[in-house]
């Protein structure tokens, strides 16, 4: 999805009627923040709210994931390249994900290798001060990059207001967690929650 393609058209579409991003927000019952984040090109509207989106543009749900009026005769070939698109993203979040664990799991083994032998492997200080350090920079460096992946794999859902969101790398490594949630501040209500981690909307 060209998400930029896409909130262009918003911002269009809601200019010909008339509309500002408040009239527009107030329609959907959801803040004038998160509709300039997606004219924007920032973030892209969540499922529950792409039927009563394109109700007060007037368009269609295929005109709005194309990022434009789609004729007739291109409907079926635009709506056929949309739903490719919508699982082709499904896909690379899973990769993104798995890869996310893998990195996890070898970062894991390496520092405890590194540690272990350290510990019990008869060499000078100097050498077991390298080695421990080593694995301290193994950690870091592989924690942050499954971090990255885990940031960048699917949206979070708010519990209070279900919208989804991608927080932002700050806020995901400030966050508490368990295996599927973390604690963040939905952008949309901005309460604080356990929030769970999805793959897709």
């Amino acid at each position: 999805m060209n998400q930029i393609k896409i909130g262009k058209f918003i911002a269009k579409t809601r200019k010909e009627k008339n509309m500002t991003q408040q009239q527009l927000a107030d329609a959907l019952s959801i803040s004038n923040k998160t509709v300039s984040k997606w004219e924007c090109g920032k973030g892209l509207p969540e499922v529950s709210l792409l039927l009563p989106l394109c109700e007060v543009l007037e368009i269609t749900v295929n005109d709005l994931l194309t990022g434009t009026r789609v004729s007739e005769t291109d409907y079926q070939k635009k709506a056929e390249k949309n739903m490719m698109d919508l699982m082709k993203e499904n896909e690379e979040n899973k990769k993104k994900l798995a890869l996310s664990i893998v990195c996890g799991v070898i970062t894991i083994v390496a520092v405890c290798s590194l540690v272990i032998i350290a510990s019990y492997v008869e060499m000078p200080a100097i050498a077991r001060i390298g080695l421990l350090a080593i694995a301290v920079a193994t950690a870091i460096v592989g924690i942050g990059a499954a971090a990255v992946l885990d940031v960048e794999t699917g949206y979070f859902e708010c519990p209070h207001c279900h919208a989804y969101f991608v927080p932002t790398m700050k806020e995901y490594i400030k966050g508490y967690h368990t295996i599927t949630k973390r604690r963040l501040t939905c952008p949309e209500c901005g309460k604080t929650a356990m929030c769970k981690h999805h793959i897709v909307k």
